[in-house]
């Protein structure tokens, strides 16, 4: 091994310091996350309405079939953290291996099916066969597919890494990803045809004699996917060649990513209910936009477009608000994986009481400037349209003080899955969705009148309920159960 591992010690001393060292490069990659598809939907932009278009609808089956896969790479951050709690350093390579034989073998069935069945799902989502956004939609979707294999490699490194402790290195490989995103976005897109890219830097001259002689105009939409595909391909194959050589702390050889049926049906049990789980949240997503655009035509004064397009921007905004409270849930769960491998129960649930802490006193501030800069906030994202800035305003101010309620409940379902409890997890988050936040919804809207306004004080209910449910669920202790042998160690104050 010719380099220093980058993991984070989480079972020994200090508790707070390393938990919140190992979830801000996941906080950080999130972000690159979200610049990788502005860089996407900038440059699409520059080609027209129907491109941005397809973008939109195909964006629904690609975010299922990413949820659906990246469920099951929770079970890779599970079984390592537990197994290195444990000591067990042997099988750690030997489940990380597995997970990633088992994922890239899913990833090929997606391939195949996703590829065929694309041309008949995208009309179920709204284009209209024989269009031009029809025909870009199926293009952009079925590369996309096409490369899904490279896709969910380079997730299922961040998954391993993640339990292993050592968030730095994935975050350096999505800067690496993005950088190469941005780059290649241009001109897999625009090609040399009117590429501002060339006229920022004076070479513009060099881009007309470079169409000339190339032909080249792009790709165009689906320049997007190549792009994707590619930048994330070679991530995944620079992340594979770490894994191979032992330079990350996870030494696999060839033999390991052979599928062991005992070890792949842990992984479906763990990662089933995950992929479950985020699966149906996208499912939800698109219930509730169909909820509110109901709600709208039934209110008086209110257009369906505005409030859906409102409702649109809240979502962003929640997206962007909550990447504190994603990073630190998983960084939760491999602390808590880890310490119940070392049979540490005490300290998994010490550590998931000072996250929660952390996040609360997080979000009560993000809470308050939410509450009363609500209207500049809003008027950053759809400058000059009133009537979208008022009902952005009333949800932001409706939801905004139940922030702290969803940073708690994410923080606490990501204790639930680093002690491999997915399916509590999973649970919560039905009821949270399907039980408690879209029948509230529905209610207010249907009995009460309420208009778009019900939805957003049943989305604030749901934030609550499900988050004081969660958490006294979470004080049973029933989940201080590991799902592999504990090693001996012998614990060490903090």
């Amino acid at each position: 091994m010719s380099a220093k591992p980058k993991d984070v010690d989480l079972v020994d001393g200090d508790l707070v310091k390393p938990m919140l060292v190992l979830s801000l490069p996941i906080v950080l990659s999130q972000l690159m996350q979200v610049a990788y598809n502005l860089a996407d939907t900038f440059w699409v932009g520059r080609v027209g309405a129907d491109a941005v278009s397809a973008l939109s609808f195909s964006w629904p089956l690609v975010f299922l079939m990413i949820s659906f896969g990246g469920g099951f790479t929770v079970a890779g951050t599970v079984l390592v953290a537990q197994n290195k709690g444990a000591g067990n350093h042997d099988q750690v390579n030997r489940v990380a291996g597995q997970t990633l034989g088992f994922v890239i073998l899913l990833s090929t069935g997606f391939a195949i099916l996703g590829y065929f069945l694309t041309p008949i799902l995208l009309p179920l989502i709204g284009t209209t066969p024989g269009t031009q956004v029809h025909r870009l939609s199926v293009d952009y979707t079925r590369t996309i597919f096409l490369g899904v294999a490279f896709m969910f490699g380079f997730f299922i490194f961040q998954a391993l890494l993640r339990g292993w402790g050592d968030t730095k290195t994935p975050m350096y490989l999505m800067a690496f990803g993005v950088v190469l995103n941005v780059f290649l976005d241009p001109f897999l897109i625009l090609g040399f045809d009117a590429n501002p890219v060339f006229a920022v830097l004076g070479l513009d001259g060099l881009r007309q004699w470079l169409l000339v002689q190339t032909g080249f105009h792009g790709f165009g939409v689906q320049g997007a996917a190549i792009a994707t595909v590619f930048s994330r391909g070679v991530g995944a194959l620079v992340g594979f060649w770490l894994l191979l050589s032992g330079r990350v702390g996870i030494d696999l050889s060839p033999r390991d990513l052979v599928p062991e049926r005992e070890t792949v049906e842990k992984i479906v049990r763990i990662g089933a209910p995950s992929s479950i789980e985020q699966s149906t949240r996208a499912l939800g997503v698109t219930a509730l936009t169909a909820l509110v655009a109901y709600a709208a035509v039934n209110a008086a004064g209110v257009d369906t477009e505005t409030a859906v397009a409102a409702f649109g921007i809240g979502n962003r905004l929640n997206s962007l608000v909550f990447l504190p409270a994603i990073g630190l849930a998983q960084g939760v769960s491999t602390v808590v994986g880890q310490n119940l491998g070392a049979d540490y129960a005490d300290r998994a649930e010490r550590a998931v009481f000072w996250a929660v802490g952390i996040i609360a006193g997080t979000l009560v501030f993000v809470s308050a400037v939410a509450y009363l800069f609500a209207e500049p906030i809003v008027a950053v994202f759809i400058p000059g349209e009133q009537a979208v800035i008022s009902i952005g305003v009333e949800y932001l101010r409706i939801i905004g003080p139940t922030f702290l309620f969803l940073g708690v409940f994410n923080v606490v379902n990501g204790g639930f899955r680093g002690s491999g409890s997915t399916r509590t997890a999973m649970t919560f988050s039905l009821i949270s969705l399907w039980v408690l936040r879209i029948p509230a919804s529905f209610v207010l809207v249907e009995f009460f009148s309420m208009g778009p306004t019900g939805i957003w004080y049943g989305i604030a209910f749901s934030n609550v309920a499900a988050a004081f449910l969660a958490f006294a669920w979470f004080t049973r202790g029933t989940w201080k159960e590991s799902v592999v042998d504990a090693g001996p160690r012998v614990p060490s104050d903090d």
